[in-house]
């Protein structure tokens, strides 16, 4: 990632030309996997698991760890990217990521109520707007 502190340009399409709401919600969750990585992964004794490793031995059962599980649930958890085999995939709909992002858009658009900006911010917007309004009018 090189140092880069800024993600442009989600939900666009057509070099910008569109905005598309699925692929908001796309970029989101890809946002936020990166965010993960470029926080730093530990490595160390116990994200290495080298006491259970020894423990366990060569051919012994991980996924059935206490501490398997704790950290799997350290790794990024997308909510939409389907990581299921395709047997269990197609069993379930087979619904691709567009057609769940769009789902999940359309959900957030129909059920999400932004709590209201405070006073003394709305008197600022409508200062500003003000503002704006006059100097088009001067202009």
């Amino acid at each position: 990632m090189a140092g880069t502190n800024l993600i442009y340009g989600l939900g666009m399409i057509e070099s910008g030309v569109t905005f598309d709401f699925g692929q908001l919600v796309m970029d989101d969750e890809f946002a936020r996997m990166v965010k993960q990585v470029v926080g730093g992964i530990a490595v160390n004794d116990a994200t290495l698991m080298v006491d259970e490793i020894a423990a366990v031995g060569s051919f012994g059962d991980f996924l059935s760890l206490d501490s398997t599980l704790r950290h799997m649930r350290e790794q990024s958890q997308p909510a939409l990217i389907d990581r299921r085999v395709r047997d269990d995939w197609q069993e379930r709909g087979a619904s691709d990521l567009a057609t769940r992002s769009l789902e999940r858009a359309r959900t957030i658009l129909e059920t999400h109520h932004p709590e209201p900006l405070p006073e003394e911010v709305r008197a600022r917007v409508r200062a500003i707007v003000a503002r704006a309004d006059e100097a088009a009018r001067v202009g």
